[in-house]
């Protein structure tokens, strides 16, 4: 399905029914990546998932968004699908937004997997996440898409809008917006994540006001490598 929001059509599936749940997806990523965990849950919750701006079949903005860009463009697309109060679940750069939504905008519960939050070193990083979608068998055809984000520098030079954003996007430093998120958030992350450690997501866990952190075995991408017992702890927490 396709939504219009800010002059950019958004592709998007909603399926299920119950309270809602937002599912995020990561950099370089699309909807396939969030759906198995949207199947697991829909027989309780009325699940909507988009494709980012940018990404997987959503058009691609004309100008370098920011977070707040994806932020509000994401809550004009809500509005728009009347979801209201949603538990929101973000990987990676899909926490990232996330954590700016739930800072400005009322939501029932937040669930991150993998999510960046602070300003810091960025060499490797992008090589880091596409090296860990490989170790995981199953996503081998979604990492050689990826490349298309952070494989070469002939690529990307050939999409400079979304280099662009990448930039403005790992330089956005959320830590005062985590502080200001009240409601319920559970962090699932990987213990061999080396594209955001471990000892990120303790930082983040400190700076929240109703916190939880679980380290599962596996990469930056533990919630598909570990999915059954995700779903399982998922279902407690929601």
């Amino acid at each position: 399905m396709i939504k219009k929001i800010r002059n950019i059509n958004i592709n998007y599936i909603q399926y299920g029914r119950g309270k809602d749940i937002v599912l995020l997806h990561g950099w370089g990523q699309n909807i396939k990546m969030m759906d198995p965990i949207g199947q697991n849950l829909s027989d309780e919750f009325r699940i909507t998932i988009l494709d980012f701006p940018g990404f997987g079949s959503s058009e691609t903005p004309e100008f370098a968004y920011t977070i707040n860009d994806y932020t509000e463009s994401l809550h004009e697309f809500l509005e728009s699908v009347k979801v209201e109060n949603p538990i929101l679940i973000g990987h990676s750069f899909g926490g990232r937004v996330a954590i700016n939504y739930a800072s400005l905008y009322k939501v029932e519960k937040l669930v991150l997997f993998g999510s960046p939050f602070m300003v810091r070193e960025k060499k490797g990083l992008k090589v880091k996440i596409l090296k860990g979608l490989k170790k995981v068998k199953f996503l081998e055809e979604i990492a050689e898409n990826m490349k298309k984000y952070i494989g070469s520098n002939d690529y990307r030079a050939a999409n400079g809008v979304m280099r662009e954003i990448l930039v403005k996007v790992v330089n956005t430093d959320l830590t005062e917006n985590v502080k200001k998120i009240k409601v319920p958030t559970l962090l699932i992350w990987g213990e061999q994540d080396e594209a955001v450690p471990v000892a990120e997501a303790k930082e983040l866990e400190k700076n929240l006001q109703d916190g939880a952190l679980i380290v599962l075995p596996g990469t930056h991408y533990c919630y598909l490598e570990n999915l059954g017992r995700v779903i399982s702890i998922l279902e407690n927490f929601l």
